[in-house]
């Protein structure tokens, strides 16, 4: 209903717009006051009349360059209701015979948003059992465990677009699937400067383990070398990398955090051969160690992902340097000396 002058009236009155027929007719005398106009609202997915409410959900969603149809396919569905109806569900059964080029494919990307979103549930289970994550607040921990993979789209689509090089060539056939999706998931982060830990991606491989994970990326890549004829750039891991990540996972204060970022870019100077991830890690552990809020080895092994024992040997390669590693503002050289040792 929307006002307008009516010809017949001679007055504005209340009008009727009929989307349907495409006609605007006044309330009170019945005139067609514009007949044949365009409908500009939204296109919606219910289109039967009997429908008596309007399904807030738009026509589709966007193409996708990746699948051979756009991704603008058909699907036929059950009346709205009908719990069962035979006419629809035999023409889905034959549908679903049909040969689709692109079945594969669709079922993969489902597979990577799945994974990418997974890490929420995963963390959530794991973190109930450890007295540090109970002094976070609901909201904060919230945004931690969803911060944990924090895959964007544009890393989903990386993914997504490395699957697609690696199937087009046929010779991933026979190959653990999931160990092969994980691995992508994997390239991408390091592709987009957003790098995660095997361990991160693990966790939410259907089963794949670290191993097959690791052989699955080094095919990948030599897949890639291949079809582009030069080497893959992935991107070079740095401690820094992980650092704010993992000292939300621990709460722990700004300034300890800042301490813990300048003590990380310092001990690049050193020749420590240590994984990024261990020096992260043990760094974590060290400057909490030095702060009113000390973090037990436990916790920092949790939040991190890394051994206990990892940690301890990287400590032990970092014991020496410390004094340089860590920034004079934040610990004074006596309280670093009075560190024990490892």
């Amino acid at each position: 209903m929307s006002d307008a002058y009516c010809l017949d009236c001679k007055h504005n009155t209340e009008v009727v717009l009929d989307h349907s027929a495409g006609v605007t007719v006044c309330s009170e005398c019945s005139l067609v006051l514009e007949s044949h106009s365009i409908d500009e609202t939204s296109e919606w997915r219910t289109f039967a009349n009997e429908s008596g409410d309007n399904d807030p959900v738009r026509v589709g969603g966007p193409t996708n360059i990746l699948l051979n149809d756009g991704g603008l396919s058909t699907v036929i569905s059950k009346p709205n209701g009908v719990t069962s109806d035979f006419l629809s569900s035999s023409l889905g059964r034959w549908q679903n015979r049909g040969s689709n080029p692109d079945r594969s494919l669709i079922l993969a990307f489902k597979t990577i948003a799945t994974m990418c979103d997974r890490i929420v549930l995963v963390m959530s289970e794991k973190w109930k059992n450890y007295d540090f994550a109970l002094k976070l607040d609901s909201f904060r921990k919230a945004l931690l465990i969803h911060d944990q993979l924090g895959l964007v789209a544009t890393i989903k689509d990386r993914a997504n677009e490395i699957f697609k090089k690696v199937e087009d060539q046929k010779s991933s056939r026979g190959r653990n699937q999931d160990a092969i999706l994980a691995a992508c998931l994997y390239i991408a982060c390091r592709q987009e400067d957003k790098p995660r830990t095997v361990k991160e991606i693990c966790s939410v491989a259907n089963g794949a383990t670290k191993k097959e994970i690791g052989r699955a990326k080094e095919y990948i890549v030599k897949q890639l070398e291949l079809e582009m004829g030069q080497s893959v750039e992935m991107g070079t891991i740095h401690a820094g990398d992980f650092m704010r990540r993992f000292c939300s996972n621990l709460g722990m204060a700004n300034q300890t955090v800042k301490a813990a970022q300048e003590s990380v870019q310092k001990s690049e100077e050193f020749d420590i051969r240590r994984s990024p991830i261990s020096i992260a890690a043990a760094i974590i552990y060290i400057v909490t160690q030095l702060s009113d809020d000390k973090k037990p080895l436990k916790d920092v092994a949790i939040a991190t992902g890394v051994a206990e024992g990892t940690i301890r040997n990287s400590y032990k390669d970092l014991y020496p340097h410390l004094t340089k590693i860590i920034p004079t503002w934040y610990a004074q050289e006596e309280d670093i000396k009075n560190l024990s040792s490892p």
